[in-house]
């Protein structure tokens, strides 16, 4: 294992605590999950080190960044306002602006000075100017679905969006970060959200998923947005439902964040994070905000569905596995007859309720329990045998790939049970598992692919980046004590050859330092540091972003 010299390593935390698993000392990190400012004109950054003059583009990203108005204050991490970043790196320089999403649900909370529109975690209270019988009456109404779309970037047909899990999105101008337009999906086709991470092919064809609800109960949809646009106003037209797959329980579907995709297949997981449809639609009545109807069932297991990209038609087999959750995919490709399905996974499926600010935000002791309690994520992998039959012989092994300890047997009709086999070694337990991963997505998206990288958690937030080998599930680190990297994005270089040559852009924070935000860039072969753009205010830690080439 390549790793950081010791200095990076010296922060207090014996081995004892690392064999354990059990962390004390915690560093404070509620300055990171403090409301900002926006910084709507770009300004420079001092930059530290060599940034490659042939890295010309934005590195745009998204999160919550004002977590209260007025009196009245959110509750949970995925409910703030969306503010959206721009890193402009041109010529080994960068500037930084930042601006609010000028959603519906930010124009109102401003306007009232108080939370006017519900989210995830927080319910909107009955506006105090009504008379009590409106008061009384609102509750009964449903709850508006939310246009804050603080959870990632994403690109439709060419143009970038800003998105969440509802049916909302904005499309948004990369350069100056303004909302063009509001998007509904459910104008295009006949979901009632979509997810913030959809896939693309090197078509420029993206797929995604959303739920629908009606008098039948929940439908998971498979969705396929076409590439070309018929003209400049053309948003989500001609998209259409690929595929409906119906809920072990159609009043207790599944939660689920992302899905998998290879060359051939989409791939859902059915995960036993549930939601209890009542709870959801009755929340305003019962004074809940919509998470209190998200809940855990671990005597589920995890089930794979496979729908084949050409026809729509689901596989008639189902891959079944313990109970396990999934927040974020890392790749899926088929080879030799299997589907390999790797992804970040954790053996429970609490960690959305834990999230709360008042969590991020406790120090000490309080702070300790917090993460000792949580469950680490760690990237696993899974292969599916795509030629099963009535003829497969059952209860025996059927994965026949050298040197892969995953197993799958048949063991009914239609049923093939999986066990997964560790994409790590006992060296990734040092760093607190992993979670945002990313890849070389240009070139090895749905294909067989060598390297991941993503955060380490040895706190509530990342506080390492990670480069996984998959050749000998080694890694290599870059961390340093009291500073917090976000989700790592690969930028290839433009002379590629190899599959990690390019850098690794990051945006890293630190609680203990006023305005004492960085850029880092890492030479992505080696993991070494190669620049750092030292930004002069502060920003709380974000989710997802993408990296916007420009000429």
């Amino acid at each position: 294992m390549d790793g950081p010299d010791d200095t990076m390593l010296s922060d207090g935390v014996g081995e004892e605590q690392r064999a354990s698993g059990v962390l004390k000392g915690l560093e404070c990190i509620a300055p990171l999950v403090r409301s900002v400012e926006e910084t709507l004109e770009p300004i420079p950054t001092a930059v530290q080190g060599t940034i490659p003059s042939w890295i010309r583009g934005n590195l745009l990203r998204n999160g919550p960044g004002k977590f209260e108005f007025g009196n009245t204050h959110y509750n949970h991490w995925f409910d703030g306002m969306a503010l959206l970043h721009q890193f402009k790196i041109q010529e080994g320089e960068v500037t930084y602006r930042s601006r609010f999403l000028q959603s519906d649900s930010y124009r109102k909370n401003s306007e009232k000075d108080r939370i006017m529109v519900s989210e995830f975690g927080t319910l909107a209270l009955p506006d105090p100017c009504q008379n009590f019988f409106q008061r009384f009456l609102s509750r009964f109404e449903m709850i508006k679905p939310t246009d804050n779309a603080s959870v990632s970037f994403v690109k439709y047909k060419g143009d970038y969006y800003v998105s969440t899990e509802t049916n909302l999105m904005h499309k948004v101008d990369p350069e100056t970060l303004a909302s063009i337009e509001k998007v509904d999906w459910s104008k295009f086709v006949a979901v009632n959200g979509a997810t913030a991470h959809p896939h693309c092919d090197p078509d420029g064809t993206v797929y995604n998923m959303g739920n629908s609800y009606g008098s039948k109960g929940a439908l998971y949809n498979i969705v396929r947005v076409p590439p070309e646009k018929k003209d400049s106003t053309d948003s989500l037209q001609g998209a259409t439902v690929l595929c409906s797959i119906m809920p072990a329980n159609k009043s207790h579907p599944s939660y689920y964040h992302s899905f998998a995709m290879s060359e051939n297949y989409v791939v859902f997981i059915e995960q036993p994070i549930k939601m209890d449809l009542l709870k959801i639609v009755t929340c305003k009545l019962r004074g809940k905000g919509l998470s209190e109807g998200i809940y855990w069932d671990p005597k589920q297991d995890t089930v794979f569905h496979l729908v084949d990209k050409k026809t729509g038609q689901a596989s008639s087999v189902r891959y079944h596995t313990k109970a396990i959750s999934t927040f974020h995919q890392i790749n899926a490709f088929e080879e030799d007859g299997f589907l390999m399905l790797d992804m970040c996974c954790s053996e429970d499926g609490q960690a959305i309720n834990n999230y709360l600010i008042q969590n991020l935000r406790k120090s000490g002791d309080a702070l300790d329990q917090v993460y000792n309690e949580m469950t680490r994520v760690f990237p696993r992998r899974f292969v599916l045998p795509l030629g099963v039959t009535s003829d497969t012989q059952s209860n025996q092994n059927l994965n026949t790939r050298p040197d892969s300890l995953a197993t799958c047997l048949k063991t009914g009709q239609d049923k093939v049970l999986c066990q997964h086999e560790d994409l790590h070694g006992d060296d990734l337990l040092d760093y607190g598992g992993l979670e945002f991963p990313q890849i070389n997505y240009g070139q090895n998206n749905t294909r067989p692919y060598r390297y991941f990288y993503g955060c380490g958690f040895r706190h509530l937030v990342g506080d390492s980046l990670l480069k996984m080998d998959l050749k000998d599930k080694s890694l290599k680190v870059w961390q340093q004590q009291g500073f917090y990297p976000s989700e790592p994005v690969f930028v290839p270089s433009p002379d590629a050859v190899d599959e990690d040559q390019g850098v690794i852009l990051s945006v890293v924070l630190t609680p203990s330092q006023d305005k004492g935000t960085f850029l880092l860039v890492l030479d992505a072969q080696t993991f070494e540091e190669l620049g750092r753009a030292n930004v002069p205010v502060n920003i709380p830690y974000g989710f997802h972003g993408t990296f916007n080439p420009t000429a």
